[in-house]
């Protein structure tokens, strides 16, 4: 039976045992309740302790009335703790949501009340929301299996290298300007920071010397992690799944699209995400507009940025690559149309519409097998 107690609220049975988590590095915060607007049960006890978690919710049954065997619903935020707790819950008959944070409901007030308390009350009545079948109350993210999280790693440590690099040459550089100097970070670079000089003919002074060869060192323990990684890319065959194996290899005979950038693309999305439609995928990687509308204010803040950032830098860099490599084909013909006059800015604008749209085109050629209008595949191998 159903109790209205305030105008917006109510306590109406969930039939199970709700249970919020609110993660922290040292102690977990439990919140337990059994319908929305009811004081929850709040407990405390320390961070990973999975066998005083089984306890507390006995506890919690007992304490609510409910019996041993009463089915359990829990959720928690996406963040540090990652996915094995949804795994350690999911197999012990716990059925749980990894909820994406940016998608919960917050009082707007510059200045509003926040304790730990407070959030997992919030949780707990969105938990029981969704749980009777109010969908839009939050995001729930997918929770990928441990082989295809494990396939992410390779391209995500080559990115990891790649702005490494980035950054130590930069410090080069910006340490032999602050002197004057210019030299070209090369094979050569120790060579010729032996015989540089200040702008009166003076050696570069010593402390400057040692930290450039420090930071030369660490530029060439870098580069050989990204041959090493890319070398065993070639000679090691990658334990994927069947899914994103078949991603990758199709991928692959699309020309522009090379072999880091289908490895990222077939593990983060097309390898083991179920996208729908197209708007669903464009909001995966944070490409779509996010519109502002009230009143007579009416403006276009830019995309969302929302999303996975590794797939949206990856295909923004394939876009740029689309245009050289595949010239002749219907994307290039719109972006030199639309963007391909105007100045810098506004083709940087259209890379990113762009990548949005190549981004939907590899998706339907994954799913239908449907080339892009003029675009060609690389020659098969004999």
């Amino acid at each position: 039976m159903i109790t209205t107690t305030r105008p917006t609220e109510s306590t109406a049975p969930t039939g199970g045992l709700l249970l919020a988590f609110e993660l922290g590095q040292r102690s977990w915060k439990l919140g337990f309740t059994v319908g929305m607007g009811q004081r929850p049960r709040i407990r405390q006890i320390p961070a990973g302790a999975v066998g005083a978690l089984a306890t507390e919710i006995e506890r919690a049954k007992m304490r609510l009335g409910l019996s041993p065997d009463s089915p359990v619903m829990s959720c928690y935020e996406a963040g540090r703790d990652g996915f094995w707790l949804h795994r350690y819950l999911e197999a012990h008959g716990i059925t749980n949501y990894v909820v994406d944070s940016s998608s919960i409901e917050v009082n707007r007030r510059a200045r509003r009340a926040k304790t730990d308390r407070l959030d997992l009350a919030g949780l707990l009545s969105l938990l029981a929301r969704y749980v009777l079948g109010d969908r839009r109350a939050w995001r729930v993210v997918r929770v990928p299996t441990v082989a295809e999280e494990d396939a992410r790693h390779f391209p995500r440590t080559l990115e990891a290298l790649t702005q490494d690099r980035t950054r130590l040459v930069s410090r080069l550089k910006s340490l032999l300007t602050t002197q004057g100097v210019s030299l070209p970070i090369d094979a050569k670079f120790l060579h010729r920071l032996d015989a540089a000089h200040l702008w009166d003919g003076t050696p570069l002074p010593p402390g400057l010397q040692e930290r450039l060869t420090r930071t030369w060192t660490q530029l060439q323990e870098v580069d050989g992690q990204m041959r090493d990684l890319k070398a065993l890319r070639l000679t090691r065959p990658e334990h994927l799944t069947p899914a994103t194996s078949h991603a990758l290899a199709q991928l692959l005979t699309m020309r522009a699209i090379g072999p880091i950038g289908a490895s990222v693309l077939a593990t983060e999305i097309f390898g083991w995400r179920r996208i729908r439609n197209r708007r669903e995928l464009g909001a995966l990687v944070g490409l779509v507009p996010a519109p502002y509308q009230s009143g007579e204010t009416d403006y276009d803040q830019g995309i969302t940025r929302a999303g996975n950032a590794h797939v949206r830098r990856v295909i923004v860099q394939l876009a740029w690559g689309w245009i050289r490599h595949q010239p002749d084909s219907a994307l290039t013909h719109w972006y030199q149309q639309r963007f391909g006059a105007g100045g810098k800015r506004v083709r940087k604008i259209g890379i990113v519409a762009l990548a949005r749209k190549l981004l939907i085109a590899l998706w339907r050629y994954l799913e239908t097998g449907v080339v892009p209008d003029g675009a060609q595949l690389k020659p098969a191998e004999v």
